[in-house]
């Protein structure tokens, strides 16, 4: 999907930035957590994919708070109130009489104030990782203690953005995230937002607590989470479902704040299900992976010179390297045919450095293999994978030259952080693959 047009909403004497994609016959407004940038979400192909499937039933209105990303910056931090009427104004400048509110972490507090403000305007309330009150207290046992907030707080003083609040209580990316996804994340903070807005934001979510307000909101809900999420603890969730009169309650499985894993296609058909009630007919299982192609240079010559049986005893020589660098790169054996591999990797990172390895490897087998790395949407069939995705990385793959690993533009640009090095190899047509493909070689 191409990145839409930005445009801007007028609340107060403040202008709040905003972006419509698809055409779908329901309006969904999306309120963001803490920070947000709007132009960046594009950048990452795990939020990009995920926005792009859920703009395929809806018209979806998402938008930047003020004192983020590409709205205004105003020295003076918005209350919840005011980062409320954001939501009002964003509704009012698209031309919106009543919309479905979607409210992530900290948006899921405006968007149960905006439904309870505004019964009249809101269809329908859903809720992402949120509580009705973010810090511990003896009436509310979930959240961080005070003392744990205080020092958040200081973190964000000291070093904004922190590995700390990347993988905990702040972004709840969890302990085990890839670290290069933690790198992109760490990036996206820094783009949107500064560490005072952060600071005093985060200052004024400690006293959020909008139980009082819960029981009157009228508007159809349904509230979801992740059961081991590090920033909404689920039974604090589930408690404020408890609290809106009639709300549906859904849990998923992971230990992230993320709606963006794996499972996003079960979530949003969850989601398509509640606001138009007919749910997505089921189809193939699609995934964003990494897929990396490998297979030895002048396999055929060297097979007719060696004879069958002293070949088939160097590809199991070969076989046995391939899946021990795939268990150390947490790789998974997808496809193998002859000499041949094809595996799949949950972190662009981890792919490259596979493939560095074995080029290296199997060396002491007197051999040289090629490889090529891509990230794209899969499609799970069985044990096996494919897509435009894993034919572009088969392409790729195809225009190594012996111990070379072949990388995407795309592949470069994720792991940017990571360590690892590229030279540019140039433009390439890839046979069946539409468009120009500039190719990188990793070191």
């Amino acid at each position: 999907m191409k990145p839409p047009i930005t445009r801007y909403a007028r609340s107060d004497d403040v202008c709040i930035a905003y972006q419509v994609t698809g055409d779908g016959p329901v309006d969904v407004i999306w309120a963001p957590g803490t920070m947000s940038h709007l132009d960046m979400d594009w950048e990452n192909p795990r939020r990009a994919m995920f926005f792009e499937k859920f703009s395929q039933f809806c018209r979806l209105i998402r938008f930047d708070k003020r004192g983020t990303g590409l709205s205004d910056r105003p020295t003076k931090m918005a209350t919840l109130e005011e980062r409320t009427d954001d939501i009002r104004a964003v509704m009012d400048a698209v031309g919106l009489r009543a919309a479905h509110i979607f409210g992530v972490s900290e948006g899921g507090s405006m968007a149960s104030m905006f439904a309870a403000m505004y019964p009249e305007r809101t269809l329908s309330l859903m809720i992402w990782g949120a509580q009705a009150k973010w810090v511990n207290t003896p009436d509310h046992p979930w959240g961080q203690t005070l003392a744990e907030y205080a020092e958040m707080l200081r973190q964000i003083n000291d070093d904004w953005p922190s590995v700390e609040y990347v993988t905990g209580a702040g972004a709840g990316l969890g302990k085990d995230a890839d670290p290069v996804l933690i790198e992109t994340t760490l990036r996206y903070m820094r783009a949107a937002a500064s560490p005072s807005a952060v600071h005093a934001y985060e200052e004024m979510n400690a006293l959020i607590d909008t139980r009082p307000i819960l029981p009157t909101i009228k508007a159809q809900t349904l509230v979801m989470n992740r059961t081991g999420d590090p920033v909404a603890v689920c039974a604090a969730a589930r408690d404020m479902a408890s609290r809106i009169p009639g709300a549906t309650f859904k849990e998923y499985p992971g230990a992230s704040h993320s709606a963006m894993l794996d499972d996003m296609d079960v979530v949003l058909s969850d989601i398509q299900e509640f606001i138009t009630g007919e749910r997505p007919p089921e189809s193939a299982e699609r995934v964003l992976a990494t897929v990396m192609f490998s297979d030895i240079v002048g396999s055929t010559d060297r097979a007719v010179q060696m004879g069958d049986a002293a070949w088939s005893g160097v590809l199991r020589g070969y076989y046995g390297i391939v899946r021990r660098a795939l268990a150390k790169y947490r790789g998974r054996e997808a496809n193998v045919a002859g000499d041949g591999f094809l595996a799949t990797f949950d972190g662009p990172a981890r792919g490259v450095r596979c493939a560095l390895e074995l080029t290296r490897a199997v060396r002491e087998l007197g051999l040289e293999i090629r490889a090529g790395v891509h990230i794209g949407e899969c499609e799970i069939i069985g044990d096996d994978v494919g897509g435009v995705a894993v034919h572009t990385g088969a392409r790729i793959m195809a225009e190594a030259s012996p111990s070379e690993v072949l990388a995407s533009g795309t592949i470069k640009d994720l792991v940017a952080g990571s360590g690892l090095t590229f030279a540019d190899r140039g433009e390439h047509a890839l046979k069946g693959v539409p468009g120009s493909w500039r190719l990188f070689a990793a070191t």
